[in-house]
């Protein structure tokens, strides 16, 4: 996680992510699908340790889940 000491993200920026226009939503398509599991993974992590962001992971997880085909 070094390398993104730099991008310090509030509140505010989550909420502007999380509503960007279908453009930026579209580019999510260009994950390959062993990066989407590791952002899956990523978010169920931190989705169970209960800290302020966790209900924000939930939710994202939950929506990728949906969109990805099982990894077994």
């Amino acid at each position: 996680m070094d390398d993104y000491e730099h991008i310090d993200l509030d509140e505010s920026d989550l909420d502007e992510i999380l509503s960007a226009p279908m453009e930026t939503a579209e580019r999510l398509a260009l994950l390959t699908l062993e990066e989407a599991y590791d952002v899956l993974r990523l978010l169920v992590t931190v989705s169970q340790e209960g800290g302020p962001m966790s209900r924000d992971a939930d939710r994202l997880a939950k929506a990728i889940a949906v969109r990805i085909p099982s990894e077994n």
